[in-house]
């Protein structure tokens, strides 16, 4: 039998509470020594050596026992026989995950990923033009369990936004493929993959190897040595964003079943121990259903014992004066999924600032959100959310400065760039601009 779950149970009214609850939600990013020392070994080794190196850890790592790298790239026929392979309702499920994921994303760049320009009335042409990344690196966690759902949240938007060559990799341990990775990977568009995990994948795509291209940016979550990775290669290339632990909020006004809100955070506390699970109520007798509702339902759960220390280690039920106050402490966590559990979502909605992606309503749990509703899954975490947002469309692409300056307008421009350019020291600056007018 599994450990009871005891999440830490505080109230806004208590004398102590923002130190209890500013020290639950601690977590540091720090990665362990050990760690950072293995990495920098290991993307050395990668960038001098190159496939002899991703071959050598692989092999150590995965007990592999491939010969080259040649044999850990697998073939689209491959793939294509791996979603055929599937039992008819994973394949139904992935294709219209995917779809609703693609038709979401399509929107995202209909909003916000095109060029623009417009003429001033001299003349001058100013504008944005956006291209796509020629080459990205997905990155799919493949050690403990198998991640379907992030092969399409990754390939897709880059699909999506153009970029000419999605490569991915994958560690498979022991040379064991899982079917449904893929056959989502087939079913989002991914140009080549490789059976390779851990930094020296992260490393092979950031210098290129033999048989791994180099890439342009690297997206995906991953363990501490990924993250590590990933943190040490921004610079040759790109990365999304170097994630924490997961992490829920549920916003409860009451008057969602408390078996509903219970297992929304288990949903989060199943990832691991580190994961994050909050419950803010002004109701106090539902906030006690809600923790019967853990001891009656996590016994069922086959991740019992990862969600238990979860919860009792870094879940909290907090009891608040309002669903105002509540609101109020959530903008502080900036959670990477928050649920508003309550009959007037929209009510709430507007209050709050800080969130990866907030779930309207008592019939919209996380999980949906996770596989199959549209937006990315791949959220901003430990208060990121303040300054970060989604993956999407807009991380596939970059922007360029369209500035086209007619003869009146360098007339009109050009003394106002010389009077600007003096008054910092820089004269050729000043003199670039004067001559366009003095002519």
């Amino acid at each position: 039998m599994a450990d009871p779950a005891r999440p830490l149970r505080l109230s806004t009214a208590d004398a102590g509470f923002d130190a209890a609850f500013m020290q639950r939600l601690h977590w540091s990013a720090e990665t362990d020594a050990g760690v950072e020392q293995a990495v920098e070994r290991i993307l050395a080794d990668v960038r001098s050596r190159g496939d002899a190196a991703v071959l050598e850890y692989t092999n150590r790592f995965d007990a592999v026992g491939a010969n080259s790298l040649r044999e850990l790239e697998l073939s689209a026929s491959e793939l294509k026989s791996a979603f055929d392979g599937l039992p008819a309702k994973q394949r139904d499920a992935l294709e219209s995950a995917a779809q609703r994921v693609r038709r979401y994303h399509e929107a995202q760049k209909r909003a916000s990923g095109e060029s623009w320009q417009y003429r001033d009335e001299d003349g001058t042409l100013l504008g944005q033009k956006v291209t796509p990344i020629d080459r990205v690196g997905i990155y799919v966690p493949g050690g403990k369990a198998a991640y379907p759902s992030s092969v399409l949240m990754n390939a897709i938007p880059a699909h999506v936004a153009g970029v000419g060559e999605i490569v991915m990799v994958v560690p498979m341990p022991r040379g064991e493929r899982n079917a449904l990775v893929l056959a989502a990977a087939h079913v989002a568009g991914v140009s080549r993959i490789f059976a390779v995990g851990g930094a020296q994948a992260v490393g092979a795509l950031a210098y290129g190897t033999a048989s791994i291209p180099r890439v342009d940016k690297i997206t995906g979550p991953g363990n501490a040595y990924v993250a590590s990775a990933k943190r040490r290669v921004f610079g040759q290339v790109g990365i999304d964003m170097i994630a924490g632990p997961s992490e829920i909020l549920v916003l409860a006004d009451g008057s969602t079943p408390a078996d509903w809100v219970a297992m929304d955070l288990f949903s989060q506390a199943e990832h691991d121990e580190l994961a994050q699970s909050i419950l803010l109520c002004p109701d106090a007798k539902y906030i006690d259903e809600v923790q019967r509702a853990i001891d009656r339902l996590l016994p069922e759960m086959p991740r019992a014992g990862i969600i238990a220390k979860s919860l009792s280690g870094r879940g909290a039920l907090i009891h608040t004066r309002s669903m105002d106050e509540a609101c109020e402490i959530s903008n502080r966590v900036a959670p990477e999924h928050l649920e508003i559990a309550s009959r007037e979502p929209h009510r709430w909605e507007p209050l709050l600032r800080h969130a990866g992606a907030i779930f309207l309503g008592g019939f919209t749990s996380e999980s949906l959100g996770d596989y199959c509703a549209g937006p990315n899954h791949v959220l901003p975490t430990s208060t990121t959310a303040r300054f970060s947002s989604p993956l999407g469309v807009y991380d596939f692409q970059k922007r360029s400065s369209l500035i086209e300056v007619s003869e009146a307008g360098a007339a009109k421009l050009g003394p106002i760039a010389a009077e600007l350019a003096y008054g910092e020291g820089l004269q050729a600056h000043a003199r670039a601009a004067e001559m366009r007018y003095e002519r």
